[in-house]
């Protein structure tokens, strides 16, 4: 399905949400000249490091999301950039822990605070900019080794769902790009419109599988007040899945598939529940003009992603096997690297071989095209 060459490596473990942990020249660097001053860029301050982004209210601090394999003890939110793990920024280092840890491939996701300042900011030809650059050095990054890296288009979300094909025709076909990933819908609005409609049929096209990480948002990050953050990823999925199924994007690109990264997905089987009853009592009366049930949609085109998720895992038959992918979510804190595999050997006890192959890395490999 996806734009690289076959090859002929053999996997067992795909993860299919880690991260990348940007370096401070990605838009300085690339972005064109007149946005040099205003660009993101990392700033060393007295105590760490951390990202200046325009429109933040403060600088984002990166120790959460470079601190994969340190003891808990030793975690702290605020550190220099060169105490993080280099794989993050250094494909060539990124090999060496992948093996370390014995994954053989890993789909790679922006940081998050980044890849909403890119999302959600208002000025159209300032966030295309960004965008492009975020794009090239990705496609940088993945190229070292397209085999074993898959990289997402970050799809633009200024200037009209055309400019969001633009910036998938310009990189579709570059070695390791393997997908596509929205921040909110193409239209600018965290509102599912008509017009949206041609970027699902670019990408259904493609075969290129529409990422979401977590949620959709167009409000700017700031520092999290929850006293438990992470518990929650999963709140916004729901809503999407309901308002694409009803949207009737499946009927008209009906070979589209979406993939929920790092929602988990021990929710889904409720989720399906609760929207076929009110869909049952409702359709008589309202007239939805669906060609399937809701639950058929969500069946056939929805895919999740989970990190850890042992309910999920004994559960799994009403969510189907291969509608679930296993994700290390590294170098962020959630990540047990480097001891995967024991994490994975820990949950999977009584999985049949087919479903553990198919949840491990086969789902992986189908929709993002790890051949």
């Amino acid at each position: 399905m996806a734009s690289t060459a076959k090859s002929a490596r053999a996997y067992r473990l795909i993860s299919s949400d880690s991260h990348v942990t940007e370096p401070g020249d990605v838009w300085t660097k690339r972005m064109p000249a007149k946005f040099k001053d205003r660009a993101p860029r990392i700033q060393r301050f007295d105590d760490a490091d951390a990202w200046v982004v325009e429109g933040l209210k403060e600088p984002a601090r990166f120790g959460y999301t470079s601190c994969a394999g340190l003891p808990p003890g030793d975690i702290k939110p605020s550190i220099r950039f060169e105490e993080m793990r280099a794989g993050g920024y250094n494909p060539a280092v990124r090999l060496q822990e992948q093996d370390r840890d014995g994954v053989d491939a890993e789909l790679l996701f922006p940081t998050p605070v980044l890849q909403i300042g890119m999302c959600a900011h208002p000025e159209e030809e300032y966030h295309l900019a960004m965008v492009r650059a975020y794009n090239d050095w990705l496609s940088e990054y993945v190229a070292h080794a397209p085999e074993r890296f898959g990289g997402l288009i970050f799809l633009p979300n200024r200037g009209g769902p055309q400019k969001a094909v633009e910036e998938l025709n310009r990189c579709w076909g570059r070695p390791g790009m393997r997908g596509a990933l929205i921040g909110c819908y193409p239209n600018g609005s965290l509102v599912l419109q008509p017009e949206d409609d041609v970027v699902w049929g670019a990408l259904a096209e493609r075969n290129a599988t529409l990422c979401i990480h977590v949620a959709l948002t167009q409000t700017m990050p700031a520092v999290v007040k929850s006293k438990l953050p992470g518990y929650g990823r999963f709140f916004d999925a729901p809503n999407r899945m309901i308002e694409m199924t009803f949207s009737g994007i499946f009927d008209r690109f009906p070979n589209l598939n979406v993939f929920f990264a790092e929602t988990d997905f021990g929710w889904v089987p409720y989720v399906k529940e609760q929207i076929d009853n009110n869909y049952y009592r409702l359709d008589p009366s309202r007239n939805f003009g669906l060609k399937q049930t809701p639950r058929e949609y969500i069946n056939r085109h929805f895919h999740f992603g989970y990190m850890t998720d042992t309910f999920g895992v004994q559960h799994r038959e009403y969510v189907g096997a291969e509608r679930i992918l296993w994700s290390s979510d590294y170098p962020h804190i959630s990540a047990d690297w480097p001891f995967t595999w024991r994490t994975i050997q820990a949950s999977f006890s009584g999985v049949p071989q087919a479903e553990r192959d198919a949840i491990l890395y086969g789902n992986a490999a189908r929709l993002f095209g790890f051949n």
